[in-house]
């Protein structure tokens, strides 16, 4: 695997938002085209081939992704051992790798980083710490919990582009949890350093310059899971709840009959094989799947807070996060959803490339801003 490959940010500009109503609690929307994106990007690339049969309906963008990373010819994470499957490629390179064939320009970055190690139930975990150049605070704190399954992730680095993104659209101060990751560290692991993590962030906001009244979480797809958890247990342990979570094409049921896994059973770069190798590697043992840390389906959804959700169209997860959000409704909780047509798993950090993770990545700072407020 790569690694210290960062993918950076195309400067955003006004979007148009289209949203629409659903009922009292829950606004839904689909993302159908790319015309409201920033009009100044003076790029587009190109897929070599057709589509894939599993994503007819995949962007042009999103497929030339797809296509360089599939050029790696790395095998099927689901034929690996763990750390066999950490060397594999990552959306992320085959972003950073199309930047540099293509002569993108990379934009300043307007963050600086900082890591800090945090004791975690007997043990390390890493944090990169992210604050604006611009601006004297104290800046909204986000906590952020990154995607891979639970297993995959062996840095931070692959999600840089997201956790820099909300830092810079938001003006927040982003924390970036490095968890442990399974099989070395079996469920619920990963849920108690999420929230060691978010407690460690309320008890430093001050030195960290950030205004501890104004906290969110956010994650992406097993990070998506460990975010609503960490709103969870805040409810529950009677600390300080976020004020707003974004869940990121979250896991959200151990489920894998839905009609988005059937429609999705062999898509990139995420696939239902690879789904149950997760499961597989973080849980002892399958039936751990229905504990409601898992299955947030499953869990009590009351007095949660305000939460976004974002899908990809192709995506086996595609229904755990609209399954969630309705679950999320009905319990009361308000909910925005917006789902984006010709992407895939993982497409949020692409925004040099992507145009709908350009608009997802406003969408959501959006959001985010409106609840600090």
């Amino acid at each position: 695997m790569k690694n210290n490959l960062r993918v950076f940010l195309i400067p955003l500009f006004a979007l148009a938002i289209i949203v629409s109503a659903c009922n009292s609690n829950t606004e839904s929307s689909t993302i159908k085209d790319s015309s409201f994106v920033d009009s100044t990007s003076t790029f587009s690339l190109k897929p070599a081939g057709p589509p894939p049969e599993w994503g007819k309906t995949i962007r042009p963008e999103m497929q030339a992704v797809i296509e360089k990373l599939m050029s790696y010819e790395d095998k099927p994470i689901e034929s690996l051992n763990a750390i066999d499957a950490r060397r594999n490629h990552t959306p992320y390179d085959a972003v950073t790798d199309l930047v540099k064939l293509n002569n993108i320009k990379i934009p300043v970055v307007k963050v600086d980083t900082a890591g800090k190690d945090i004791d975690a139930n007997g043990a390390k975990i890493h944090l990169r710490i992210y604050t604006p150049k611009s601006g004297s605070g104290p800046f909204p704190l986000i906590v952020y919990y990154h995607g891979g399954g639970f297993v995959i992730a062996a840095n931070l680095d692959a999600y840089n582009a997201s956790a820099q993104a909300l830092s810079e659209q938001v003006g927040a101060i982003v924390v970036s949890v490095a968890y442990r990751l399974a099989p070395e560290n079996k469920f619920p692991t990963a849920h108690n350093d999420a929230f060691v993590a978010y407690e460690w962030a309320i008890k430093n906001a001050v030195s960290l310059k950030a205004d501890p009244a104004k906290i969110a979480v956010v994650g992406e797809s097993a990070g998506g899971n460990l975010a609503a958890n960490v709103s969870i247990m805040a409810r529950d342990k009677h600390i300080m709840i976020p004020v707003h979570q974004v869940l990121i094409y979250p896991i959200t049921q151990a489920n894998m009959e839905t009609q988005s896994y059937k429609l999705y059973a062999d898509a990139k770069p995420l696939n239902k094989a690879m789904m149950n190798w997760f499961m597989e590697k973080y849980l002892t043992t399958m039936i751990e799947g229905q504990n409601s840390k898992i299955s947030l389906v499953n869990a009590n959804l009351k007095d949660l807070p305000p939460t976004t959700i974002i899908t990809a169209e192709i995506d086996p997860l595609h229904d755990d996060g609209i399954i969630f959000a309705n679950k999320l409704s009905d319990a009361g909780v308000k909910v925005n959803s917006r789902n984006y047509e010709g992407v895939t798993h993982e497409f949020f950090g692409m925004a040099i490339i992507v145009p709908e993770a350009q608009a997802a990545q406003v969408y959501v700072a959006n959001q985010l801003k409106a609840a600090f407020k």
